[in-house]
């Protein structure tokens, strides 16, 4: 699925919209693997294999998932230096370490992060924790599957046989 902003990635919600109104009413069994914010979009795999789901989701499994922001700021070099190291954001334990990749830096930056947990609001907390802050966040990739732009948001597609081998390799 391409989540558009607005909708809570959640299988049901009393004050908004959910990404499952996005999908046929028939798939029953089905849910979102994590979560995006409401106000983020991207790629957000919709299953209903527990396991699957699981292992995409595991820190201990590293399954890196991609995003692409606009900052409120200069992003730079001491920023990259950072991130590969872990960012304290008010957690007991540091982030682990993230690949930062400054796209353009002036006057807003564009980046590329990848990371391989999913703590709350973690992108947005890593860049508060240096100072910056997200304006816009969309995740174009999680493990092999990439965000594709005949994907517009709110539209989804089934995955393909390799598509979901390839999920199963990575989670070994």
């Amino acid at each position: 699925l391409h989540k558009p902003a607005g909708y809570v990635s959640a299988t049901e919600d009393k004050r908004d919209r959910t990404v499952m109104e996005l999908v046929p009413s028939d798939r029953k069994g089905m849910f979102p693997v994590g979560r995006l914010d409401k106000d983020t979009e991207g790629l957000l795999l919709i299953t209903n294999d527990g396991a699957l789901a699981h292992d995409l989701l595991s820190p201990a499994k590293h399954v890196e998932k991609t995003y692409y922001a606009v900052i409120d700021g200069v992003v730079t070099e001491k920023d990259v230096n950072s991130f590969e190291n872990g960012v304290d954001i008010g957690e007991e334990k540091l982030t682990k370490p993230g690949k930062l990749r400054i796209l353009k830096s002036e006057p807003e930056s564009e980046i590329e992060l990848t990371i391989t947990e999913g703590r709350f609001h973690q992108v947005k907390r890593m860049f508060e924790a240096v100072g910056k802050k997200v304006l816009y966040l969309k995740r174009i990739s999680m493990g092999p599957l990439q965000l594709t732009n005949d994907l517009k948001p709110g539209e989804y597609r089934p995955l393909t046989e390799e598509e979901i081998t390839a999920l199963k390799i990575v989670n070994k």
